[in-house]
């Protein structure tokens, strides 16, 4: 499997603990608001960084793109600090990664993933401190497919919580509620509804949703196959 840390909204402040998942990633992604280049270089020793400039980068930061579109793994992902600043055509992205708000979100629109990371820097009013981490099993396909994993810290820093680790859930039980998602998806049911109702967390609700409304005609059996289980 490949990983790739997604944060933002640093603000000259680099936890601990979040740079420890990161030296686990094989790539970075840090959609602005450094505040200063030392979190910048620090990130760029970790692993290889890709990044766009936020509000707060100021004369340092001139080098960094405003918006950015790459593709890691099979997937094509577009990133900038605002997306209220979002001007490029990206129907063809299957990520959209932004920040700015310091708030964690995390939707899927016209079968594009949608993820605001929220910010593991300096906590902004009572906001959750965060960040998420992309999982991509080694694929074949043109377009892989991932799963988001939310990243959330106590008040000290520490790592508190994190999304379903779906390699350990057995494929029998895996598969009964994949059949449970596409049915609840088929009555219109929104991800976080189905999340709560599958008793799973809203990252695997919402990469098996993406997955069956995206490839019409796949069965339980496939979406299994391209979550690479």
């Amino acid at each position: 499997m490949h990983k790739i840390g997604i944060l933002s909204d640093t603000h000259n402040l680099l936890r601990k603990p979040a740079a420890d998942i990161l030296s686990t990633c094989d790539v970075i992604l840090h959609a602005g608001d450094f505040s200063s280049p030392a979190i910048y270089s620090q990130l760029n020793s970790i692993a290889p960084l890709y990044a766009v400039r936020g509000n707060t980068d100021k004369e340092w930061a001139a080098s960094l793109p405003l918006s950015l579109s790459i593709e890691l793994y099979g997937i094509k992902i577009f990133m900038i600090h605002n997306k209220k600043m979002i001007t490029e055509d990206i129907s063809d992205r299957n990520l959209i990664i932004y920040g700015h708000s310091h708030k964690y979100e995390q939707i899927i629109k016209d079968g594009q993933t949608w993820l605001n990371p929220g910010s593991c820097g300096r906590r902004r009013f009572s906001l959750p401190v965060t960040m998420a981490v992309a999982v991509i099993p080694e694929s074949d396909c043109a377009s892989a497919p991932f799963q988001i994993q939310q990243i959330l810290f106590s008040a000290d820093g520490s790592m508190e919580s994190s999304g379903a680790d779906i390699s350990q859930m057995p494929v029998l039980d895996m598969k009964k509620t994949v059949i449970r998602v596409m049915k609840e998806t088929d009555k219109g049911k929104s991800v976080q509804e189905i999340a709560k109702i599958c008793r799973i967390s809203e990252e695997l609700s919402s990469q098996i949703c993406r997955l069956y409304l995206t490839h019409p005609g796949v069965t339980p059996d496939g979406i299994l196959g391209k979550m690479g289980l």
